[in-house]
């Protein structure tokens, strides 16, 4: 399988990941709709046996759900896979989500997180959004903390600007960046992704297919029967017309583009994200075995120089 270094690390990721949003399941508000957890555990199983190294989580997702499930799926493997989870986003007892960064939260999170993943060290633990932005300090400060005490091995950030990053810098170095980046979200190529490749800082790209958007799957059918848990129909504008339409229309096109390459919608979506040098691998979600075997061989699709101008035209 192929691989790329995480920053200045030096762990060898295989260049696709494991996403676990959809693991935690329909109760809470940016959930995914319905998930069995035992179908979790298969799909995790899957990834792994499709040569996949690293497995992407959060606290958040499923409020622990989804750490809980990926902990079941640890238990008896000869080798444990690389282990991102995040920290920052906290619930009360009505499960309202807010953010925090405050040291004692965020160390308080990492004992959570260590007990529900079952593991005794994080191999990557993410400040899952740079707020308060006020606490970002105090917050990357615990995350070093955390990391001096072997409970995390390398601290990293998700969703952060370059001017955030320069701030945590200054006080530990960046492990890597999560950011969202796709052929529908490009934001990041003119500042953010130039300035991880002069620090060395290695990046783990989520959401390469739109949230489900880039597979060919999607239509405005399907839109309509998704279960009403489903976060993208209340909550994501893309998934609503006129984004909607206009987003069909291009993935369209992408079409003869991947015929030629052989490869699904979905594997020229992701190769597209890892034709980056800076891009260490991409976050693909999946809920079942097949999709993760569908989406896996990405990591093999090598796109030509015209290949590439040809989706920048039509992008």
């Amino acid at each position: 399988m192929k691989t790329r270094k995480l920053g200045w690390t030096g762990v060898e990721l295989t260049t696709v990941g494991l996403g676990t949003w959809a693991h935690g399941g329909a109760d809470w508000r940016f959930g995914w709709g319905p998930q069995d957890d035992a179908l979790s555990v298969k799909t995790i199983h899957a990834a792994l046996d499709a040569g996949i190294n690293w497995i992407d989580c959060a606290a958040v997702y499923g409020l622990g759900h989804a750490e809980e499930v990926l902990g079941r799926s640890l238990k008896g493997l000869k080798e444990r896979p690389f282990i991102a989870t995040k920290c920052s986003l906290v619930w009360d007892a009505n499960r309202s989500v807010s953010s925090s960064l405050k040291a004692d939260s965020v160390k308080a999170e990492c004992e959570a997180s260590l007990k529900r993943l079952g593991v005794d060290m994080i191999d990557l633990y993410q400040i899952h959004w740079p707020m308060p932005e006020e606490e970002i300090e105090e917050g990357w400060g615990a995350v070093a903390d955390l990391i001096r005490a072997g409970k995390v091995r390398y601290g990293g950030v998700s969703n952060f600007n370059v001017a955030q990053m320069e701030r945590a810098g200054k006080i530990h170095p960046i492990a890597s960046l999560q950011p969202p980046y796709s052929m529908l979200k490009r934001d990041v190529e003119k500042d953010i992704l130039p300035y991880c490749a002069r620090h060395d800082i290695g990046v783990i790209a989520y959401s390469p297919l739109q949230k489900g958007l880039l597979t060919g799957k999607v239509t405005s059918d399907y839109v309509a029967a998704l279960p009403p848990e489903d976060h993208r129909m209340k909550l994501d504008p893309m998934f609503r017309d006129p984004q909607l339409s206009e987003i069909l229309k291009k993935v369209d096109a992408l079409k003869p583009i991947a015929e030629r390459n052989r490869c699904t919608l979905a594997q020229l979506a992701v190769a597209w994200v890892l034709r980056r040098p800076e891009v260490t691998a991409a976050i693909v979600g999946g809920r079942t075995p097949e999709q993760v075997r569908g989406t896996a061989p990405s990591m093999d699709v090598e796109l030509s120089g015209a290949d590439i101008e040809a989706i920048e035209e039509l992008l």
